[in-house]
């Protein structure tokens, strides 16, 4: 039975009550004639007038009833309406589509806009999508930001049918359709509290002077002491003005403590004491430059400082002149965009070299690997440290998985020498085969795990060593046993060189082996024309010792004709953006290494006038590679991480998924053109 027949039947019981009692009267008054008729009399003639009275209010008042009844019921629901419409909290029904069709006051004071019937709800909070809406009996909660103002949306699921069969107030919705009530909770004072708290939580910090005794070396005494001073009234002002403390733990060294807001604002200038610091001058023809590591949003005080050692090592890894910020799942660069002081002292060669050698003489096995798609800077630092091992006793495998252009002519050397082992040279597969607990594993030109030759390698050997010359980025090779990174190296084949040099005097270098590593800092530096110090001469001057020959090495990568025509093709068909960036497209799928090509070809559009950075885009192997490359204005390895790639100042590159050339080129000027606007390039 429903709810209205059940109302309908205790209404009807409820007239007939009246006639029932007179009933009763009258069987009592059929009683009372037996005991005493008189009495008997009096009540019939009262039954006489109350039959009569009864059923004329039963018969002629029934339709006045109904219509007085019909008009409270009318007039309750007027009541419910207005009461709903002038409720307190934002109220709204949505249609299965997400289209407002109904909503209180309250729910139109808070719309940015005039007018919220019939418009979809997305379109006044883009944070409500259609596919967001609850499926089934479940509630969604949503957060919406509007006007400055935090609100949640609370939306649940009804059928109009069930619910609203009775109601003429949305009778036009029809049956078997979908509702959905909305309504809003301000969330705007829990939402400033918490950002309070969340502004006075404390991030920690290290400041770093990168060249402190390079820019004192060449003062007098005199002004050493002012130049230091000055430096240190700069960063304490810094830091004091954005309402923190800090405190000198070394010479060169600084510990600093702010809150998140005055770190939320340091962040928006980019750490705008990495350019003061330069403005200082006493008379110093160096440049003072500064690294900043900050560490935010730890569980703890002691994580939240770890998080700012890593960061700090991050940003001098990266060849300092620049501010890094690390959260637990994220982290930020600002600046570096000045060039890496090349270090004059081989004090950290040195020991780095001594490190090695005990990692190699405790290890049965060493395995040898560069990033994918090798080049001859890989190859030759891998030979390097390949004939640390042999001279200290240990069997070596170098790990190449294809062998590019680049290096065919130099591999043949190795695999046709019968003074090699047969093994010298394995793929991936082979190497997971012989790796055995006791191996070491060395790294080299490369500190991303994803671009080495085996990653599975780096989960298989205890001990990793890393010995690479980019800069580093949020991916790194974790757990290593020794990291030797310097971005100040032309070349890992220069660090190898140095290497050779302390890790004993009874090494002995073939002279394949000297040709393939000094081809290594050929073919990185342009023929020492890039990124090109002291130190670099002197590794090239150690390797012509050792029996190196110019004139072997310029044959091993001479180009062939169709690599040069591809080459001398997108040199030609590159296009001018923005006045300086030079793009253009390697289309070379004859070729086996094609981005070995790419690569070289951005290098050449480096010696057209006005053009601060080239970049070359190959597709190859599914993926677009881009080499980006610049002589010293422009940072194209800043440029590269927004791409999701990485490298040096001058030198870097990136790799693009599921996306054609049209695509990968539009990000990047779009990038570019980003970059600029915000004042990064």
């Amino acid at each position: 039975m429903s709810q209205q027949e059940k109302r309908k039947r205790s209404l009807s019981i409820f007239f007939k009550i009246p006639i029932m009692l007179g009933i009763l009267l009258a069987v009592i008054t059929l009683l009372i004639y037996f005991i005493y008729w008189p009495v008997g009399v009096v009540l019939t003639l009262f039954l006489g007038v109350y039959f009569p009275f009864i059923f004329y209010l039963y018969y002629n008042n029934d339709r006045l009833l109904e219509k007085e009844m019909f008009a409270f019921a009318t007039e309750y629901e007027s009541i419910q309406n207005q009461c709903l419409k002038e409720f307190g909290l934002p109220y709204a029904l949505l249609d299965e589509n997400g289209r407002i069709i109904w909503c209180n006051k309250a729910f139109e004071k808070e719309i940015p806009t005039d007018g919220a019937k019939g418009r979809s709800v997305s379109g006044i909070y883009p944070e409500i999508r259609r596919e967001l809406l609850p499926v089934g009996t479940r509630e969604v909660r949503i957060p919406i930001h509007s006007e400055g103002k935090y609100y949640t949306a609370i939306i649940g699921r009804m059928e109009a049918e069930k619910l609203f069969s009775d109601s003429k107030l949305i009778s036009s919705i029809g049956p078997h359709r979908l509702l959905y009530s909305m309504f809003l909770t301000d969330e705007t004072a829990s939402h400033l509290a918490l950002r309070e708290v969340d502004d006075q939580s404390i991030a920690a910090g290290f400041i770093y002077i990168d060249n402190y005794e390079e820019a004192l070396e060449a003062l007098e005494d005199v002004r050493r002491s002012l130049l230091v001073a000055l430096i240190d009234r700069k960063v304490n002002r810094y830091i004091a003005a954005n309402d923190g403390i800090i405190g000198k733990i070394e010479k060169d060294k600084y510990l600093f403590i702010v809150r998140k807001r005055a770190l939320r604002q340091m962040m928006e200038a980019h750490f705008e004491l990495l350019e003061d610091a330069k403005t200082v001058h006493v008379g110093n023809e160096m440049a003072i430059t500064l690294s900043i590591g900050v560490g935010l949003e730890g569980l703890t005080y002691a994580q939240t400082y770890e998080f700012a050692r890593n960061a700090i090592n991050v940003a001098l890894g990266r060849g300092g002149d620049q501010a890094v910020v690390k959260q637990p799942e994220n982290v930020t660069y600002y600046g570096g965009k000045s060039r890496e002081v090349e270090k004059s002292t081989r004090v950290k060669a040195r020991v780095k070299a001594q490190a090695l050698r005990e990692i190699i003489e405790s290890r049965e096995q060493v395995f040898i690997m560069g990033h994918r798609l090798g080049d001859p800077d890989s190859f030759g630092a891998a030979v390097g440290i390949y004939r640390v091992a042999r001279t200290l006793g240990r069997r070596a495998y170098i790990i190449i998985n294809e062998r590019t252009i680049s290096l065919r002519y130099i591999l043949r050397r190795f695999e046709e020498n019968p003074e090699y082992e047969e093994d010298l040279i394995i793929n991936s597969a082979e190497a997971l085969s012989l790796v055995q607990d006791n191996a070491a594993l060395v790294v080299v030109d490369t500190n991303i795990p994803g671009l080495t030759e085996c990653p599975e390698m780096l989960l298989r050997c205890k001990s990793i060593v890393v010995l690479d010359h980019h800069r580093q980025g949020k991916d790194i090779i974790q757990n290593t046993t020794l990291s030797y990174i310097e971005p100040y190296a032309s070349s890992a084949c220069e660090m190898v060189s140095e290497i050779l040099q302390y890790t004993g005097d009874h090494i002995k270098i073939r002279p394949e082996e000297a040709d393939a590593i000094y081809g290594g800092i050929v073919v990185d530096t342009s023929n020492f024309t890039n990124r090109t110090g002291v130190r670099t001469f002197e590794a090239a001057a150690f390797l012509r010792r050792n029996g190196a020959d110019i004139t072997r090495v310029r044959k091993l990568f001479r180009d062939n004709v169709e690599e040069y025509r591809t080459k001398a093709d997108a040199v030609s068909h590159a296009q001018i953006y923005r006045d300086n960036f030079a793009i253009s497209r390697c289309i070379a799928e004859k070729l086996r290494s094609p981005t070995v090509v790419g690569a070289q070809a951005a290098n050449d559009l480096l010696d057209i006038r006005g053009v601060k950075a080239s970049f070359v885009l190959t597709p190859y192997q599914g993926k677009i590679f881009i080499s980006a490359r610049s002589m010293d204005e422009v940072n194209v390895q800043r440029i590269m991480e927004k791409m999701g790639g990485g490298g040096h100042q001058t030198v870097a590159g990136c790799q693009m998924e599921n996306k054609t050339l049209d695509e990968a080129e539009a990000l990047l000027r779009s990038t570019i053109d980003t970059m600029k606007k915000e004042g990064e390039l």
